[in-house]
């Protein structure tokens, strides 16, 4: 299932889903109490009944309070937005979008990651799949 386009989240809509992301699964309370500058109440029902209706969250009612979980794991969402973020942005081309984060000056890789990396690449080369 496809989460939407990560920038059609707002601010706050990333904020909660960090929360609960970070959680497994959280009260609107717990998220209010969570936030930065936390809205009130109310609003931060109506910001997790948007999640809801964007299928990011689900509800499980769990005594008098509700339950919020994400749909997807976190990386599975992530790799979804990933991909929409090529797409859009790099025209599908996996090679420019990986070089514009290697490019970045924030871009200090260990050894063992330059190893995972070379070894990615490896797999993903014509012929390079191993079984």
């Amino acid at each position: 299932m496809p989460i939407p386009h990560p920038h059609k989240l707002s601010r706050r809509e990333r904020q909660i889903m960090d929360i609960v992301y970070e959680r497994g699964q959280a009260t609107a309370v717990e998220v209010q109490a969570a936030l930065p500058e936390p809205p009130g109440y109310s609003a931060v029902r109506a910001m997790l009944a948007i999640l809801v209706g964007k299928k990011l969250l689900k509800i499980e009612e769990a005594g008098p309070r509700y339950l919020y979980h994400p749909t997807q794991p976190r990386q599975q969402a992530g790799r979804s937005a990933i991909q929409k973020v090529v797409q859009t942005f790099f025209a599908g081309s996996v090679e420019n979008a990986v070089a514009a984060l290697l490019e970045g000056d924030d871009a200090r890789l260990t050894e063992a990651e330059v190893a995972r990396l070379q070894e990615l690449i490896k797999q993903n080369r014509p012929g390079g799949k191993t079984p």
